[in-house]
């Protein structure tokens, strides 16, 4: 990494001004959290206390996914914008294989989770809440599958900090103020309503900040867990069954049971068999190269192909000659991020289910020069729609009608007003038209909603050992306000959201029991010469991979360290579809030329991109809750990274 001393000399005063006077905000600034430096091992989560429970692992001779796992447990346990019953997406790097392999523990929909269930009771889009919104849950099996094949502890030693913390931790008060801000709807769930509200009927119903949390009927879901493990044992079996049979206690026995009961008691619709036949994934990644750098990222049941499609697009464009976020820089980033995300919108989804997504074609180098060939210099494009890969990679597309269709639909409303007129020619359902004429004539919800959506939900974890292994993890799922299912102390997922109901919009992303969604989560590894380079998450809903490009983009087109590249100001385009939130289409419909941009933008650079036909919104830090593990080959040491924008933290040695 550079040498940045002579910038950090500079008196607070001048820096700032010469920020304003020039072009483009100064790259080599000084970061207002120290970065990471560690020789033997590096932990990076969302909260300081999960980071320690991963700290705790290593200094027990733990690897980097033992280590992870306990930092998984330890989120999960803190409600750190998910639960034990929400999803595990992963990426690892082994190395004794050389390889990284993608983990793929998403919970898919349950029985009888169909098209019609959700038209029939009037919804336009699965909920965003309670018991209809979730999948099955998938990080007890991720964690399970994680530690069993690749980690070195028992799920006991794994899950000591958790245990300890579900008999009760000093509550953070991001989470208490959560609890306090959603309790209405957390009134509406009964177990919820037992484990959160714990000053009921009180003006203050949520914990206190700093107030001992206590989550007894976690506690003994995850002791029953350790029971099964050292039962196992007992009986003979190796390291890795023991696990698993803390596995199948959850999926298949009391605790499945109970679950099930809790669900369903409330509405909910996953079943015994539900648990019982699903599996966690192993999975060869997607990757492109970039400069020599070869990036990683799971399978486009995730929109983390999205970030592959524009750094293949960016390859044709000069970025460092532009400029860190000059106009010309800002444009280009955000027309190529509009065309991927166009195509995420429209050809991702769960590649285990008909039809296909043609993501090699996506992916492909002729596809990214046809897309970049189309980036209007000058000005956005409202209207970018999902392209042709097939045609450029000389097939038939079989959805050229659909798009014609949904073209016109997206057409009707690229100038953003409230008043648009839909396309009435366009053959999709009734109950969708329905929606689309009513939300024609309805108010558009406020800017800071649509941003919460954007930005909603998940954390982060990053680690790596002196021994090569390295883990990049993006769970999510059971944020708050959570629906619990029943006395297992489990907050149930709410991705089911992210399915659609009508093919118009996305007909590879349709829901159908057992599939799985196409869901935002999205961890992130590149190597350099075979070797790992860079492991990098983020949280943020739709938010994640633009963020995460422009990471990437800060640590190898402009020289940045790990922590300066995760403070650094980033921008984001609201012209893609939401993924998260809203009743309706107008809740999640993109917003064109929609611009997020850091406060502190230069003038001259707010002028030119309005004049690019960009509407300009600002945010006071907007680089997002990157963590990151830079690996130092020269000096055989590791560089971390945790952005100052959330309450992530890092521990190394």
């Amino acid at each position: 990494m550079p040498n940045y001393r002579l910038t950090s000399i500079l008196p607070t005063s001048l820096f700032w001004v010469i920020s304003i006077l020039i072009t483009v905000p100064v790259i080599a600034q000084r970061t207002q959290k120290p970065p990471l430096h560690g020789k033997h091992w590096m932990a990076i989560t969302g909260k300081p206390l999960a980071a320690t429970a991963g700290a705790q692992l290593f200094q027990q001779g733990g690897n980097a996914i033992d280590a992870a796992c306990a930092m998984l447990a330890a989120t999960c346990t803190m409600w750190d914008v998910l639960s034990w019953g929400g999803e595990t997406q992963a990426l690892i790097y082994h190395p004794k294989l050389k390889k990284v392999i993608a983990i793929n523990a998403l919970g898919v929909a349950p029985t009888g989770a169909t098209v019609d269930f959700f038209k029939q009771k009037g919804y336009a889009f699965p909920p965003e809440y309670g018991p209809l919104a979730a999948v099955t849950p998938g990080t007890v099996g991720g964690l399970c599958l994680m530690l069993a094949d690749y980690g070195t502890k028992s799920l006991t030693e794994v899950l000591t900090p958790a245990i300890e913390m579900a008999k009760g931790y000093p509550i953070d008060a991001q989470t208490a103020n959560s609890i306090e801000k959603g309790k209405d709807m957390i009134r509406q769930w009964p177990y919820s309503k037992q484990v959160f509200l714990v000053h009921q009927d009180t003006s203050r119903e949520a914990p206190e900040p700093g107030e001992i949390f206590v989550q007894q009927d976690l506690l003994q879901t995850l002791l029953k867990m350790v029971e099964a493990e050292q039962q196992a044992l007992k009986a003979g079996k190796n390291r890795k069954d023991a696990i698993m049979a803390a596995n199948d206690r959850f999926y298949k026995g009391d605790i499945a049971d109970e679950f099930v009961r809790g669900s369903q008691e409330q509405g909910g619709l996953i079943s015994k068999l539900d648990l019982t036949n699903w599996r966690p994934l192993v999975e060869e990644p997607l990757h492109i190269n970039y400069k020599g750098i070869d990036v990683y990222k799971l399978q486009e049941w995730t929109q983390g192909p999205a970030m592959l499609q524009c750094l293949n697009i960016l390859k044709h464009f000069d970025l460092k000659a532009m400029g860190y976020n000059s106009p010309d820089y800002i444009h280009t980033l955000y027309q190529s991020m509009n065309m991927a995300f166009a195509d995420r919108d429209f050809y991702y989804g769960d590649p285990y289910f008909n039809p296909k997504s043609p993501i090699k074609l996506l992916l492909s180098d002729k596809y990214a020069r046809d897309r970049a060939s189309e980036i209007n210099r000058s000005a956005n494009n409202p209207i970018v729609a999902p392209g042709d890969p097939y045609v450029a990679n000389n097939q038939v597309n079989p959805y050229k009608k659909l798009l014609q269709e949904r073209q016109k639909l997206t057409d009707s409303s690229k100038t953003g007003k409230d008043d648009f007129v839909p396309v009435h020619d366009v053959v999709h359902t009734p109950s969708f038209l329905q929606d689309i004429q009513q939300s024609a004539f309805a108010k558009r919800r406020s800017d800071s909603l649509y941003t919460d959506r954007l930005w909603r939900g998940t954390t982060s974890i990053e680690a790596a050992d002196s021994a090569g292994w390295v883990v990049s993890i993006t769970p999510s799922g059971g944020w708050l306000p959570a629906c619990i299912a029943g006395k297992t102390g489990i907050g149930m997922s709410q991705r089911l959201q992210s399915f659609i109901l009508d093919s118009i919009i996305n007909p590879f992303n349709v829901i159908a029991p057992g599939k799985r969604p196409r869901v935002t989560l999205t961890p992130s590894l590149a190597l350099k010469n075979g070797e790992p380079f860079l492991a990098f998450a983020v949280q943020g809903g739709d938010t994640q991979d633009q963020n995460l490009l422009q990471f990437f983009l800060n640590v190898v087109e402009f020289d940045m360290t790990p922590q300066q590249a995760s403070e650094a100001p980033n921008f984001n385009s609201n012209q893609l579809w939401l993924s998260l939130g809203g009743t309706g289409f107008q809740d999640r419909k993109p917003r064109p030329g929609s611009l997020l941009l850091d406060k502190n933008t230069p003038k001259n650079v707010l002028d030119k991109l309005q004049k690019m036909g960009y509407s300009l919104q600002f945010g006071e830090r907007t680089s997002g809750p990157i963590n990151a593990i830079y690996f130092d080959e020269k000096h055989k040491s590791l560089w971390g990274g945790s952005s100052n924008n959330g309450e992530d933290y890092g521990i190394a040695w």
